[in-house]
């Protein structure tokens, strides 16, 4: 945005520090009128007939848009949930599965989504079962607080699962 001595029209509409039309003014007139008030004369509209300029503070009005912007940003990134990955074994012994069950609960409480991986070795690919039925126990275990989006599905030697908070009603 142009701002003051950068402004190369004739002839301005100015508008006040409140929104009160002050009428079509010579540029000096308008930048005179600009320091009376101790304001700066900003060109708001340049391709109007004749280019619209306002009385205000430049540093609070350009300060207040970035606070805007970082708020935008912050409710931005809110909504987009993070997808955390856990990674289990169709063999898990039950104090690994209850950490991992404790913080994936953590996280799906803060709204982050939850990717579970079962890998299989060796001959653990003959019981497949094996890792649905540990996918399936977790998915029970946290079916107060998170909903299935993709149910257990095996793609090679992996088994993969997700889930999302729920929504609050």
């Amino acid at each position: 945005m142009l701002i003051n001595d950068q402004i190369r029209v004739p002839e301005v509409l100015v508008i006040g520090p409140n929104g009160e039309q002050v009428g079509v003014k010579s540029i000096s007139d308008a930048l005179t009128l600009a320091g009376y008030a101790a304001l700066d004369l900003v060109l708001i509209s340049p391709n109007a007939n004749p280019p619209v300029c306002k009385l205000m503070d430049y540093n609070k009005f350009r300060y207040e848009k970035q606070k805007k912007q970082k708020e935008a940003l912050k409710k931005q990134k809110a909504s987009m949930s993070e997808l955390k990955e856990y990674r289990l074994s169709p063999v898990i012994d039950v104090g690994d599965f209850e950490t991992k069950l404790r913080n994936a609960t953590k996280y799906l409480e803060k709204g982050d989504r939850i990717k579970l991986t079962v890998r299989f070795k060796g001959r653990q690919m003959a019981h497949t079962e094996l890792g649905k039925e540990v996918l399936d126990k977790f998915a029970d275990r946290v079916q107060d607080i998170a909903d299935i989006e993709q149910k257990p599905k095996l793609e090679g030697r992996t088994m993969t699962m997700l889930l999302i908070p729920k929504k609050d009603k």
